[in-house]
Parts: C-alpha cells; structure tokens; sequence
C-alpha cells in the first residue's frame, strides 16, 4: 500500500506532457512558416530599422550620421510638427463621423433588404476597391476641376464656377470617399446579426422607433460602430495620397509630412521618429478599441 492509501489521502494524477510527434510539429512549422517569415521580413525587420535609424542624425548634406541620441524625439513637441498632427487628428475625425453617419443608415438598410439584393448591394459597395486607389483620386479631379463635369453642369444652371478642389473640405470628401466601405461592412455585420424580434418587443412595450434604435439597436452594434471608426480613422489619419492630390499640397498631414522627411529632406532619423510616433498612436487606438469592444 502506498502512503495515500494508508494515511486516507486521494493518490494525485501523475502529470501527463502532451509531445506532438515529430511529423506533425513539422508540419505545423511548414505551414506557419509563409506567414512567418513574411512578419518577420517585410514588419519585423523594416521596424527595427526605423527604430534603430530614430536615434541617429542627418548629415549636413544629407545622409546619416551613426551617433546615438535622442534629439529626433524632442523635435516632434516642435509646435509646427503639433499642428500637424492636430490638423490630421481633427480630418480624420470629421471623415470618420461623416462616414459613420452615411455608412450606418446604409448598413441597416442593406441588412434589411431581401436575401438576393443583399448581395448585388454588398457588391456595390465593395466595387470601389476594384479600382486602384490613384484612378479614383483622379476621377474626382476630372469631376470637381474648373471645368470639370461639376461645373459645367453648374455653368448650364448659370451657377459657378465653383474651386470645389485644393481645400480642406475636399481632402474630407476623398476621405470618405476612399474608406466609405471599411465602416459599411463592420456595421452590416453587427447589425446583421441582431435578433428581429428585439425591435418587436421593445415595439410591443410601446417604445417608439427612436427609442428603439438608441436603446436596443444602436447599444447591441456598438462593436461594430467602434471596428468601422478605427477602419476609417486609422488609414484616414496617415493618408498622404488624398491630401497630395485633392488638397494640392495646402493641407498637409501626417502621411505628408513623413514622406517629405525620407524623399525631400533626406532628414531619415527624423522621419523614422515621426513613424515611431504615429504607430504608437494607432497601436494605443487600437488598444482602446479592444478595450471598448470587450466592455460592449
């Protein structure tokens, strides 16, 4: 008899190591292998060299110089730099909270038509991003140039001509234009998912439709509102194409800004330390998203 047994104690489980067999970790790593060595080539390593290149210097004429130090980090509380960063921060919100506005109705409505127009209009909503990117920019000079078709249409009314382009309001529409769809479809699933019978209910207690949307539908698709926001926001505030293209160059953003510093100043160290701070404040955005996904 063992002492368990005899002092009335329960024997304990002896431990059991699960060992995948070696063909099996094997194939594992086969298959984990694609993706990743594409995180560690084309994110990890480029992001070491940015980190590494924010604590040198610029040349005098250009180039790096291999000295350590912090000077690039101070540089970003520079005040030109903060309104920078607070004129991108306040684009991309408006272009978040005009999408959301536009992407929510569109949402719903597209969750309540019948089964076979759900998908012709899902569609129609992803169809843009069949396009490159730069072809719709430019389609939307060709629309809202001096004598663009806006304008002419306009000039036939005896109205304009109108410079709809190179302003602020302009980089906003492009915006929203551009990532419309990353706030629609998180949104269609949220709401896609609901139960019916909740709107039924609360419409049975007397509730008004209003009161149902705020009360019922709109608390039960907040995670879907906060992804769609960080959708939008995210490529929103580190967009330089729409800026560039649509605002000529007068409004300049982050995106804008960080480009300059690699392929005009030449000022690298510098431009790898406005890098590290964007991707810090959309790893805390997205960090914040988490948070609130798990809270709603």
């Amino acid at each position: 008899m063992t002492d368990s047994a005899v002092s009335g104690a329960p024997a304990k489980p002896r431990s059991r190591r699960s060992r995948l067999p070696a063909g099996r970790l094997l194939g594992r790593l086969v298959f984990l292998g694609p993706g990743l060595t594409y995180l560690i080539v084309l994110l990890l390593v480029p992001l070491a060299l940015v980190l590494s290149y924010s604590f040198f210097h610029r040349g005098r004429f250009g180039g790096v110089i291999y000295q350590a130090s912090g000077e690039n980090f101070t540089r970003l509380v520079d005040p030109v730099y903060l309104d920078v960063v607070l004129s991108s921060l306040k684009l991309a919100t408006i272009a978040t909270l005009i999408a959301l506005l536009a992407g929510y109705p569109t949402a719903y409505l597209i969750a309540r038509l019948p089964r076979k127009w759900k998908t012709i209009a899902l569609v129609a909503i992803v169809l843009p991003f069949w396009t490159n990117l730069l072809v719709r920019i430019y389609a939307w000079i060709v629309l809202l140039s001096g004598p663009g078709l806006v304008n002419s249409a306009l000039g036939k009314l005896g109205l304009g001509p109108f410079e709809f382009l190179y302003n602020q309001g302009t980089i906003v529409t492009g915006l929203v234009y551009s990532y419309l769809p990353l706030m629609v479809l998180p949104l269609y699933a949220a709401i896609e998912r609901l139960d019916p019978q909740l709107g039924e209910a609360s419409a049975n207690l007397g509730a008004r439709p209003a009161r149902t949307f705020f009360s019922v539908t709109l608390p039960l698709t907040l995670p879907g509102v906060v992804a769609g926001c960080m959708f939008v926001f995210v490529p929103s505030f580190g967009n330089f194409v729409v800026p560039e293209l649509l605002g000529g160059g007068r409004s300049i953003m982050v995106g804008n800004l960080i480009r300059d510093q690699f392929l005009t100043a030449r000022d690298w160290p510098f431009g790898a330390a406005l890098t590290l701070a964007l991707l810090a404040v959309l790893i805390v955005l997205l960090l914040l998203q988490a948070w609130s996904a798990r809270r709603a």
